[in-house]
């Protein structure tokens, strides 16, 4: 029984899973709203937010999962990547909750939570591969056993999530753009065939900042001459070509790197265009299953945290007092 932390960005939430694949509760106050009016996260803003709302997650993720401080096993908490000063709230509860109850402390990367989220769908199956598409994170991930990662691929400039975030703002949507973007972009067509950066690429990496900027450029251009562009043809087309890389540069990973699945997780795993291209490709593939987090918890929520806690837990990969925030955690690097 695993109490959990996540405070990596703008949600503050606290959940209670079990045997790592039993959510009992999971808790999240979003801030959304306090962002909006700036385009985007604003750290300090943020780390206020985590300090008014994460004793009340906490108590309300305990109270909805019926349980006490003696019904723990473990307080598990992500440490990084993410805002260096809201990941520290995050931290420095878990901290306090597992000194007051004698407790054994779990550290948690971010990213492994997302991945582990897959495990309230299925088991993992090892070897396995994840594509990892959240907020600031692109990343083809490859885990030859559990609890080990070894990144084959990551994006060299904006994230895909950043990039959506930014053209969003372009077509007068609000912070976050991502899921208004996607229902547009199922409403319109790929005329504009925007560039397919590293499409080609002998490596897994990625690059976004191009489309982004002929994205931008494209519509900057229309409204210097006076022509109105249609708003879901260019949502289309820009997802199209997101799609198009992520999709190719991780089929093209699946051949190179057989496994078992394919996860699909962080926020952008939300994306419907990304899923049922992923979906179509991977049905091709007879040795490999396609496992998509469950929408709920493709965003930051401290549920995936107890997922990836229970491994941890089972490991032996305890922290102490001395935990501190990493903001720029990573994992290791696949030596080809």
């Amino acid at each position: 029984m695993i109490l959990a932390f996540e405070t990596s960005c703008d949600e503050t939430s606290v959940a209670v899973v079990e045997d790592g694949h039993t959510i009992l509760s999971n808790v999240v106050a979003t801030q959304i709203k306090s962002h909006q009016r700036f385009g985007g996260v604003v750290p300090e803003v943020a780390s206020r937010h985590h300090i008014e709302q994460i004793t009340d997650c906490l108590n309300l993720a305990l109270e909805q999962a019926g349980v006490t401080y003696d019904d723990l096993s473990a307080v598990a908490v992500t440490y990084g990547p993410g805002l260096v000063g809201a990941l520290l709230i995050g931290v420095t509860a878990a901290k306090t909750v597992a000194f007051a109850h004698n407790l054994p402390l779990l550290p948690i990367n971010h990213m492994a939570g997302h991945i582990y989220a897959a495990r309230f769908v299925e088991p993992i199956e090892f070897p396995a591969l994840a594509l990892l598409v959240s907020g600031g994170h692109t990343e083809l991930v490859y885990m030859p056993r559990i609890g080990e990662f070894k990144i084959i691929g990551e994006t060299r400039d904006d994230a895909a999530g950043e990039a959506y975030d930014k053209i969003g703002r372009v077509l007068g949507i609000n912070y976050p753009a991502g899921k208004e973007v996607d229902q547009l972009a199922h409403q319109g067509q790929d005329v504009f065939d925007f560039p397919r950066a590293m499409d080609h690429d002998d490596s897994y990496d990625f690059s976004f900042s191009g489309l982004k900027s002929a994205f931008i450029n494209t519509v900057h251009h229309a409204d210097q001459i006076g022509e109105t562009l249609d708003r879901s043809n260019l949502a289309a087309s820009f997802q199209q070509a997101v799609v198009d890389v992520l999709a190719d540069k991780t089929v093209r990973a699946l051949h190179d790197y057989p496994v078992h699945q394919l996860i699909l997780a962080g926020g952008v795993a939300a994306n419907q265009g990304l899923r049922e291209r992923l979906a179509s490709e991977v049905a091709g593939i007879e040795t490999t299953h396609l496992v998509k987090a469950p929408l709920a918890l493709c965003g930051d929520n401290a549920a995936m945290v107890g997922a990836a806690a229970a491994v941890a837990f089972e490991q032996g990969q305890l922290g102490d007092a001395t935990l501190n925030a990493d903001p720029s955690l990573d994992f290791d690097y696949l030596e080809r």
